[in-house]
C-alpha cells in the first residue's frame, strides 16, 4: 500500500482518491491547500489553508495536537491505562522509560483517534522544545473501535514513538506517543531527518533540537493512527472531553490547575 500511495502520476492519483471518496463520504478535501494531488500519499499527508484551524491561545491550556476522534481518558491509577473499557495497558508497556513512567503515574491521559479521511499532520499542543524521541518498532495493528475491544495492549504492540515536550514551567510534564497502524504505518518528525517506520535501521534514541510556538506543526503520520497524550499532575482534564466526540487541532484538552484554587 505505502509502494501504490507513492506513484507519482496524475490519472493514478486522481482516480484513487475518487473511489476513496466514492467508499468513504467523510473524506473532505474543501480545506487543502491545493486542489490536485501528486498521489494519493500526497493526499493522505495534505495540508490545510492558513487560518483553517484556531488554536487556543492560552498559555494554561494545553490543546489537541490534532484532529481526532476522542478515545479512552482520565485519571492514570498508578501506571495503569485503559485503550478501551475493560482493557488496560501499564505505562511501562507502552514508554520504555522508567522515568516517565513515574513521572506520569496517577497523572491524566487521552487518546485521540485518527481516521484514514482526516487531517493527518499534527502539532504543538503547547510552547515547548523536543531535544529527544524515542523510536518503538513494532506492528502496525488497526487502532479502529473493533481492534481495540480483540487485541489486548494494541497499542504497546504497534510502531510507535514517544515525544518528550519540554515546557517552560519545569513542574509541568506533556509527553506525545503517536502510533502508527494499518496500511501506511510511518511518522515523520521535523526536526528529525529520515520517516520512522519498519524500514528504518537507525537508533532507537535519536538527538533533536526542535523549539515549537503552540500550533506548530510537529509533523505527520502516513495514514491514519492514534496519539496517546500524558500529563502529569499539574493539568487536568476539562469536563467537556466526551469518548467518541470529533475534536480539531487546536481545542482545549488540559488546563493547568491553579495552586491557588
Amino acid at each position: 500500500m505505502g509502494w501504490f500511495s507513492k506513484i507519482s502520476n496524475p490519472l493514478i492519483s486522481s482516480l484513487s482518491i475518487f473511489i476513496w471518496k466514492t467508499f468513504s463520504k467523510e473524506l473532505d478535501l474543501s480545506e487543502a491547500r491545493k486542489s490536485k494531488f501528486d498521489s494519493l500519499h500526497d493526499c493522505f499527508i495534505r495540508q490545510i489553508k492558513p487560518g483553517a484551524r484556531r488554536v487556543n491561545p492560552d498559555i494554561n491550556v494545553i490543546t489537541s495536537p490534532c484532529d481526532a476522534i476522542m478515545g479512552a481518558h482520565g485519571k492514570i491509577n498508578n501506571t495503569e491505562v485503559f485503550q478501551t473499557k475493560g482493557f488496560p495497558y501499564q505505562l511501562e508497556e507502552l514508554l520504555p522509560d522508567e522515568e516517565l513512567v513515574e513521572r506520569y503515574r496517577n497523572g491524566i491521559y487521552i487518546t485521540l483517534r485518527l481516521k484514514a479521511t482526516m487531517y493527518h499532520r499534527f502539532h504543538a499542543p503547547c510552547n515547548c522544545h523536543v531535544g529527544k524521541v524515542t523510536y518503538i518498532s513494532g506492528d502496525s495493528w488497526n487502532v479502529n473501535p473493533v481492534a481495540l475491544k480483540v487485541v489486548e495492549k494494541l497499542y504497546c504492540k504497534n510502531e510507535r514513538a514517544v515525544i518528550d515536550l519540554k515546557l517552560n514551567e519545569p513542574e509541568s510534564h506533556i509527553t506525545l506517543v503517536p502510533v502508527a497502524a494499518i496500511l501506511v504505518a510511518g511518522i515523520k518528525l521535523h526536526g528529525l531527518p529520515e520517516v520512522l517506520d519498519l524500514r528504518y535501521k537507525g537508533p532507537n534514541q535519536l538527538h533533536c533540537n526542535e523549539t515549537f510556538t503552540k500550533g506548530d506543526e510537529m509533523g505527520y503520520f502516513q495514514h491514519g493512527s492514534t496519539i496517546i497524550i500524558f500529563a502529569n499532575n499539574q493539568f487536568k482534564l476539562l469536563e467537556s472531553i466526551s469518548t467518541g466526540e470529533h475534536i480539531t487541532m487546536g481545542q482545549p484538552l488540559f488546563r493547568k490547575i491553579n495552586p491557588d484554587t
